[in-house]
């Protein structure tokens, strides 16, 4: 008989051969594919060794005395006790998906807690802090700071459970992006119809509303710079906009999500830099003159409800970049005794830190500045440019312009890097190899082309904040709840269970009452209409 393959353990535990005759079967060898290299299943153990290993085996000066195959199972080294065990555990974390190394978001696992505060911190703020002014129109001094402040610490904690889900112990895996998650917690259809159109609009939406913003503030850019005395042609509003889609389309080839980090930095500097200037300058310029601080109310009370709903969606969408927190811990290296869960906190503190210096302050200033007279459509940059455009320098003027065009650029790399990933993940679960470099490349272009394409057809896209906070509210404040419940099982009627209940629940009735809100706000009021029109 063949002389049967065996893994043994150094050092083991003896143990006898198989009770009442029964035969053992040998268990071949265990090997993990590279792609696995820096997971938590990925951690080669020295437990664990093959016959013909690199570790020399331990010398004895005992008689030799036969072996038994044994079963993995059953290998229990001496201080391993019958309980669970970090151990054990990490022998059982062996579910990975072979394809992860081929595609952008985990192709590489050398991220820091570093890395994660610029990613986190170039998608946490953007442009749509400029609008909570516009909120506090409507709710006033207190209701606007306090519900600016809840919403703060609301979405703190969500972003918390999420960082504490993205590694299940008991299941053996990593969920390396946020619909795997949803989909893993409530079946793969319930998950991808609650949270593939909230995360789709947040990847392809927001990039098209960069595109929007960016096009429309680098032609004011080119008109500060420029001034009066150019005599230039200017381009037309498609035109900027094609422009900044070329240069969001050149950066995008850079390969994977780690690849960024430095794009991150520099998108990270940019928005604390334009949110600061932009309040300061407004505060140093001083209150305009007759400006009102009065909440503004409807003709009626049906008016006045819709229109505090919709202030509150405009807040809730400040608050973005949940659907990409799980993307980016995927990016971090993990194991039993160093989780990735440590360092990604570590940077979410740090950068939601500099996100709470910079929207506090811009809201309050911002409002105390211009109160009643904020306009609605572009907030603070617009009110700048309409208030105080021969007040403050041109420098000045034009420093804030060129931020914010960087900032957009940035930020339409990593909120893009989901989408990229989706449509290489079509190619390699078909091809079952990963994509080649002209493939990767044509599928960047078709999605910064696809969202130009939508930004010149929809231009008033950008005005529907109210909208679309109220859809995606629940990927930020009320999915992460329920997840936390389905996964983690707090005890029943516990503080986490009552308190995550609570909030998921209160998430869900506020995106469909922030939802019907904010369509009748839009009915009521109207917005600027004007397909294939850009202004």
């Amino acid at each position: 008989m063949a002389e049967a393959k065996e893994i043994w353990s150094a050092p083991i535990t003896p143990r006898t051969a198989s009770v009442m005759g029964t035969p053992v079967v040998a268990s071949p060898p265990v090997s993990c594919p590279p792609s696995q290299l820096h997971s938590p299943s990925l951690t080669r153990s020295p437990l664990l060794q093959s016959e013909n290993g690199d570790a020399p085996r331990p010398k004895s000066k005992t008689p030799k005395t036969p072996r038994t195959p044994l079963r993995i199972s059953n290998l229990t080294p001496r201080f391993i006790t019958p309980l669970g065990s970090p151990v054990r555990k990490a022998l059982r974390f062996t579910k990975l998906d072979p394809q992860d190394a081929w595609l952008p978001i985990t192709e590489s696992r050398n991220g820091n807690q570093y890395y994660a505060a610029f990613h986190t911190l170039c998608s946490g703020i953007g442009t749509q802090a400029l609008v909570l002014p516009v909120a506090l129109t409507v709710l006033g001094w207190t209701w606007g700071i306090i519900s600016l402040t809840l919403a703060f610490i609301w979405q703190l904690y969500t972003l918390w459970l999420l960082v504490n889900l993205h590694e299940s112990v008991e299941h053996g895996v990593r969920y390396c992006r946020y619909l795997q998650l949803c989909g893993a917690t409530f079946g793969e259809k319930v998950g991808k119809f609650l949270a593939l159109f909230p995360i789709l609009y947040l990847s392809a939406g927001t990039c098209t509303t960069l595109i929007i913003i960016g096009g429309s503030t680098a032609r004011t850019f080119y008109e500060v710079v420029c001034g009066d005395s150019c005599t230039a042609k200017p381009m037309t509003t498609v035109e900027w906009y094609l422009v900044f889609t070329c240069a969001a389309v050149v950066l995008s080839q850079l390969p994977n999500l780690n690849s960024i980090a430095g794009i991150s930095l520099i998108g990270a500097v940019t928005a604390v830099g334009y949110c600061t200037s932009i309040w300061i300058t407004s505060v140093a310029e001083g209150a305009l003159d007759g400006v009102n601080y009065d909440p503004i109310r409807g003709e009626n009370s049906v008016e006045n409800a819709f229109g505090v709903l919709n202030a509150l969606g405009i807040i809730a969408f400040a608050f973005r970049g949940h659907n990409l927190i799980l993307e980016i811990q995927s990016t971090m290296p993990s194991s039993e005794k160093h989780p990735s869960h440590v360092p990604m906190w570590k940077g979410v503190k740090v950068s939601y830190t500099l996100i709470a210096a910079c929207l506090f302050p811009l809201t309050i200033g911002g409002y105390w500045a211009y109160g009643q007279l904020i306009p609605s459509n572009g907030g603070m940059l617009t009110a700048l440019y309409q208030f105080h455009s021969h007040d403050v320098s041109r420098f000045v003027l034009g420093l804030t312009s060129f931020f914010v065009v960087v900032n957009a650029l940035c930020s339409f790399q990593i909120y893009g890097m989901p989408a990229f990933d989706d449509m290489e993940s079509q190619y390699t679960t078909r091809m079952k190899k990963p994509c080649p470099w002209w493939l990767r490349a044509l599928i960047r272009l078709f999605f910064g082309f696809m969202c130009f394409f939508i930004g010149v057809a929809v231009p008033f896209l950008s005005q529907l904040a109210g909208l679309i906070g109220g859809v995606a509210l629940p990927v930020t404040f009320a999915y992460p709840c329920f997840m936390w419940l389905k996964t983690k099982k707090p005890k029943k009627y516990s503080a986490m269970w009552g308190l995550n209940w609570f909030l998921g629940t209160l998430g869900v009735c506020l995106s469909v009452v922030l939802i019907a809100a904010s369509l009748y706000v839009i009915i009521d009021t109207g917005v600027n209409v004007s397909f294939f029109n850009p202004q």
